[in-house]
């Protein structure tokens, strides 16, 4: 698994000449790192003098950025698995008409998995840029550019997935199911932009 690597091999294996881990993975990775820097930031804040009054909202703001951090942690793997699979789908054999028709059903089913992924992953991201954006005007002021470096991450993270969940849509045959993941992609884009303007807005520098 992807996830057990160490920093330094998991940085190997992406600059390697291989597909996995590609760029659904790394925007999985980024997204992860923007939870637990948000989560971070809300456990500075946490039982420090000044901050009493939002400490609840702080410690709802930590789990929930430690549940998403968890999911997206997850997400580096389940990314590259799909990627996999639309890989051994166009291998599948294609000699006789039913053969290919399998095939073609298989990899159109494996390339509809892989577009959802990351699709879940940005969505996943706009949830993090939200709670990072509600750390940074409410947390510790002294972890504030903390809580801008999770905002970052996480447009990165989400709009990565976006680019690879319409890498994906070109290849779908369902049109149905592609004009409304289309619809919903064109959605979270405008929306992960603006959440990181208000987010950074917020920064004092």
């Amino acid at each position: 698994m992807l996830v057990d690597n160490t920093i330094t091999d998991y940085l190997d294996k992406a600059a390697a000449g291989t597909a996995v881990p590609g760029g659904g993975s790394v925007a999985a990775l980024n997204a992860a790192l923007a939870a637990g820097l948000t989560e971070m930031v809300a456990n500075l804040t946490i039982g420090k003098k000044g901050y009493e009054a939002v400490e609840d909202e702080m410690k709802t703001l930590a789990e929930k950025a430690s549940r998403l951090r968890i999911k997206l942690t997850a997400a580096i793997d389940r990314d590259a698995d799909a990627y996999s699979e639309v890989m051994a789908a166009y291998k599948l054999p294609k000699a006789t008409d039913e053969e290919t028709a399998v095939r073609i059903q298989k990899i159109q089913d494996a390339i509809k998995h892989a577009a959802l992924v990351p699709l879940e992953v940005a969505r996943d991201a706009l949830a993090v840029i939200e709670l990072a954006g509600q750390a940074i005007r409410k947390g510790n002021k002294n972890a504030a550019s903390d809580g801008a470096v999770a905002a970052m991450n996480a447009r990165t993270g989400a709009l990565a997935a976006i680019y690879n969940v319409k890498i994906n849509l070109s290849s779908i045959r369902d049109d149905s199911f592609a004009d409304k993941m289309a619809q919903e992609v064109k959605e979270l884009e405008i929306q992960v932009v603006e959440k990181e303007n208000d987010a950074l807005s917020c920064v004092a520098v």
